[in-house]
């Protein structure tokens, strides 16, 4: 058995008992002091190996030997920095584990005391008298609803006349206007005597003849077109209602 299972299982651990064992703080504490103190081992190395190259230089062939030492010390020196930065990422996983570790510790412990007092919160809760609280408050809802659609629907002032009776009404006026207007037109009588040979006067009756068609034209295709935009009218107010 090594000196090191030796000491973690004797003198180790009893010393750990007598003070209950270490807290997380104190072992990272103790990880970072570690740190710290072989960080400062590693530039102490590095200057050594900086001046053991600096003396294989200067004596360089003149005197083998002397350089020969210089470089046979630098290796050791570089052996121990290899061990070194070894030991310091060993320690440097320890203590991430650890700190990990104790942040999860802390994390279970506030969620149980979130728990216990979610639990003495939910200790004065009547989950029927929840269901009639949330009962009382669809019912309000409801009858807010019920309020605010009467409230926007459209005021019935001035509705108890039939529309359809309204817009026949209407296209009675219409026709009326529309057949006042046709007996208004008068047409020239046709002329007893023979009409004249002038060419002139000829043309000017084909031309009132003309005009007199144009205008009959004109006012049959306006009835027709007026009496399909009632059509629609009488669509679109049934469409409405």
């Amino acid at each position: 058995m090594s000196k090191i299972s030796k000491f973690f299982k004797g003198g180790g651990s009893a010393a750990s008992k007598s003070r209950g064992g270490p807290s997380p703080q104190e072992a990272l504490a103790r990880l970072r002091e570690t740190e710290e103190m072989l960080s400062k081992k590693q530039e102490y190395l590095e200057t050594r190996i900086e001046r053991e190259l600096a003396v294989a230089r200067q004596h360089g062939t003149k005197n083998k030997r002397a350089a020969l030492q210089a470089l046979k010390r630098k290796k050791r020196y570089e052996k121990q920095l290899n061990q070194i930065d070894g030991t310091l990422s060993t320690i440097e996983f320890q203590r991430e584990a650890l700190e990990n570790s104790h942040t999860n510790t802390e994390v279970l412990k506030n969620m149980g005391y979130a728990a216990q007092a979610m639990k003495k919160v939910h200790e004065n809760m009547d989950l029927n008298k929840i269901d009639d609280l949330m009962q009382d408050i669809t019912e309000q809802q409801d009858v807010a609803q019920e309020i605010s659609d009467a409230i926007s629907n459209r005021a019935a002032f001035g509705d108890e006349f039939d529309e359809d009776e309204l817009m026949a009404e209407l296209e009675e006026l219409e026709q009326e206007e529309l057949n006042k207007g046709m007996r208004d037109v008068r047409l020239p009588s046709v002329p007893s005597t023979s009409l004249p040979s002038n060419p002139v006067f000829y043309s000017i009756l084909q031309k009132i003849s003309y005009g007199l068609h144009s205008c009959i034209t004109h006012v049959q295709l306006a009835t027709q077109k007026r009496a399909e935009d009632e059509d629609e009218m009488k669509k679109l107010a049934a469409w409405a209602s």
